[in-house]
């Protein structure tokens, strides 16, 4: 049988985001689906028995439910509630499956920060593709949009955000972005213009190569490419505000400084604009 998807709930509106994402994907993919939540671990204090002893009765009934109602749409669906350390849960529990799915509580630019510090700290951990679903509705996004470096870690999300694309017939919108040297003197500095056509060139360049063979392996898949000025964060979630799906990579180095460093992969999770997936 394929690997299942993971899914981590909690009883939040972002909980009931991510699992519908998850569902959705396994309903399009026909794949198993696996619903977890984390009960906090213990901390050895006088009445903590009980507390967490009904904390896990009634997650594992909510998770039933929520099992039972997906089954009915014809899901393969399992559930299980872990305990312990959430990021070292998850990352266990999705080791050996296709991917895992988590909830933001970030709405969008006006509606403040992110708590999210689990999520980050989550993608960091997994050791498969993690998939953060913002707080708000996604569905109504096309594209796929991909960062694009060079990296190798820059390939593998090429490489996801193209099967993604493809199963999915929407066009993919491979991104790469040129930076100039930040320079923090008072006076404005002007760019010399080779300079300036230097930077565009190589990051041409480098999508060019990134992007070679991938019509072969996808001859109906639409590619549009995209070279901006700018800093990447920044122009990913733009790209991303009005695309079903962002792909970015994690710890990639590439000839493009500064691009899809671990870094980038934080301020996009931590300003979500669509659903995001982190893939190493």
């Amino acid at each position: 049988m394929n690997a299942r998807i993971v899914v981590g709930i909690e009883q939040t509106s972002a909980g009931e985001r991510a699992l519908a994402w998850a569902a959705r994907r396994a309903a399009q993919f026909h794949r198993g689906l696996l619903i977890v939540s984390v009960v906090g671990g213990a901390l050895g204090v006088v009445g903590e028995k009980q507390v967490l002893a009904d904390t896990e009765r009634l997650t594992e009934d909510w998770l039933s439910a929520e099992a039972e109602r997906l089954r009915a749409t014809g899901l393969s669906v399992e559930h299980a509630v872990l305990h312990g350390d959430p990021v070292s849960q998850l990352t266990a529990a999705s080791a050996e499956e296709e991917m895992l799915v988590i909830g933001s509580d970030y709405r969008g630019p006006d509606e403040g920060p992110a708590r999210g510090v689990h999520g980050i700290r989550i993608a960091s951990a997994a050791k498969v593709p993690v998939v953060v679903v913002p707080d708000r509705d996604v569905a109504e996004g096309t594209g796929v949009v991909v960062g694009v470096d060079g990296s190798p870690v820059s390939e593998a999300a090429i490489r996801f955000a193209a099967a993604e694309a493809d199963r999915l017939g929407e066009p993919l919108i491979a991104v790469t972005v040129w930076t100039p040297i930040t320079t923090h003197h008072r006076n404005s500095i002007v760019y010399p213009e080779l300079y300036i056509e230097s930077l565009e060139k190589a990051a041409q360049e480098t999508l060019a190569v990134s992007l070679a063979g991938l019509s072969q392996d996808y001859p109906d898949l639409e590619i549009r490419r995209e070279v901006r000025r700018g800093y990447p964060s920044a122009v990913i979630n733009g790209l991303a505000a009005d695309a079903r799906l962002a792909v970015v990579g994690s710890r990639g180095r590439g000839a493009i400084a500064r691009f899809l460093l671990g870094s980038i992969s934080h301020e996009v999770l931590t300003h979500l604009r669509t659903a995001t997936a982190v893939v190493r």
